[in-house]
């Protein structure tokens, strides 16, 4: 069965099968199926997927089975219902596991495309918090880098770093290449631990311009200080990312 929805302009065709001599559930069979073709890639994000009447009477199944289906992938966050569009595809979310590496490196690494903009690089006067981070006098010279990172061209995360200024040779177009970490790393340093806050909170104008969502939309964000393995402060990082592309990862383990 191909599955055709408009309009579109991708326009791709899906293909669902059901097996009804499985002791599989039908609407499982659907969720999976469905789950395979968003998480392949072989939709794009936007995509609408047909009606749950339409739906319903292409598989012959009855429409609480398919919105059963459906249920399972807004659950899952492959899908979104919009208001007089219907239930669509959403960009993949970034899953990022919360352990001492930079965004670049992690995109990288799970096969997506990472990009920057050098928003702002100053060195500034360290205030409180941040000569606080760093372990320097309040008033400090301090480098101030201000991003923006993207990921297979979407908007993702706005990123504020300090560090001491002279630590590392830096320069918009270094900066632009290649990840903080990396550029630590070229240069003998490497952070070894670090301490770090995740929240969430609304985003601010300037925030919302950048990253393309509504004033006050949910951003998550990480604060974070690393340090190398004898105790300095390599750099203290304010960062906030698209709450609907991206994802902190963690694993409790009971004591």
């Amino acid at each position: 069965m191909a599955v055709r929805p408009a309009p579109d302009p991708g326009d791709e065709p899906l293909a669902l099968r059901l097996d009804r001599e499985s002791p599989v559930p039908l609407y499982y069979q659907i969720a999976t199926q469905l789950e395979a073709v968003i998480s392949g890639g072989g939709v794009r994000p936007g995509w609408r997927l047909p009606s749950e009447m339409e739906l319903a009477q292409r598989l012959a199944v009855s429409r609480p089975t398919v919105r059963q289906a459906i249920d399972r992938l807004l659950e899952q966050g492959l899908v979104a219902r919009r208001r007089g569009i219907g239930t669509c595809v959403v960009p993949r979310r970034i899953h990022r596991a919360l352990q001492l590496t930079s965004l670049h490196d992690d995109l990288t690494a799970a096969g997506r495309r990472p990009s920057t903009r050098v928003i702002a690089l100053a060195t500034v006067r360290a205030d409180d918090l941040v000569a606080h981070a760093l372990g320097v006098p309040i008033g400090t010279p301090v480098a101030q880098l201000d991003r923006l990172r993207r990921a297979d061209g979407a908007p993702l995360a706005v990123m504020r770093n300090y560090f001491a200024s002279g630590l590392i040779p830096a320069d918009t177009t270094t900066l632009e290449a290649d990840g903080l970490y990396a550029l630590f790393r070229t240069h003998g340093l490497h952070p070894r631990v670090a301490e770090q806050t995740v929240g969430a909170r609304g985003a601010t104008a300037t925030e919302a311009r950048l990253l393309d969502v509504p004033r006050g939309h949910c951003l998550l964000t990480m604060t974070r200080t690393a340090f190398d393995a004898a105790g300095l402060a390599l750099e203290h990082g304010v960062h906030c990312y698209r709450a609907d592309r991206y994802v902190f990862e963690t694993r409790l383990v009971s004591r």
